[in-house]
């Protein structure tokens, strides 16, 4: 019972101390894409590529409103014959910043989800969106967040040292921004 009460103590001030400036600005930025009809792209590792899957399902299915046009997007978590590919035939690094190059265009958004914010292979999917698409980054990092939030236009990070706190954070970002895209889609 120690283990389970201290997790979730832990927890439960990590996400009270979340932004709540920081997690409206990625609502906002991302009802700015979908008001521009830009594409939102979700990238992550491990645990992290779950949330990225789970959070692409939500802004799809979710945010539908009847008669409005609906979000594209893609997690690219989700084509793991083409990571693998990537992986295999070209290096690790590459995984996320090639298939980009095929389907990202100017002014789209890229999600990036990771606790550590230095994954080689997310950093190099970053500057290939910025470099070459011009994209917006968003980052969900831990504290203090690495390369990525020195380099995401917008950073929501949970501030805990444990590893779980920051994936179930990144969770719980994901639904609050997911929830909160639906409403405000429903009443424009």
């Amino acid at each position: 019972m120690d283990f389970v009460d201290g997790y979730l103590t832990g927890l439960e001030a990590a996400i009270h101390k979340l932004s709540r400036q920081d997690v409206s600005a990625v609502v906002e930025a991302l009802l700015v894409a979908w008001r521009a009809d830009r594409q939102i792209f979700i990238i992550g590792n491990g645990g992290s590529a779950a949330t990225a899957s789970h959070m692409m399902n939500d802004i799809n299915k979710l945010t539908i409103s009847p008669g409005k046009r609906r979000f594209r997007g893609i997690a690219l978590t989700d084509n793991m014959p083409l990571v693998t590919a990537w992986g295999n035939d070209a290096a690790f690094a590459d995984v996320f910043a090639e298939p980009l190059r095929n389907l990202m265009r100017k002014g789209d958004v890229l999600v990036v989800i990771s606790a550590s914010g230095n994954s080689p292979n997310l950093m190099e999917a970053v500057r290939v969106a910025r470099a070459e698409f011009g994209a917006q980054i968003i980052g969900f990092t831990g504290d203090p967040g690495g390369k990525l939030a020195q380099q995401a236009d917008l950073v929501v990070r949970v501030p805990s040292p444990e590893l779980g706190h920051q994936e179930d954070g990144h969770l719980i970002i994901n639904h609050v921004v997911c929830n909160a895209l639906a409403e405000r889609m429903r009443s424009e």
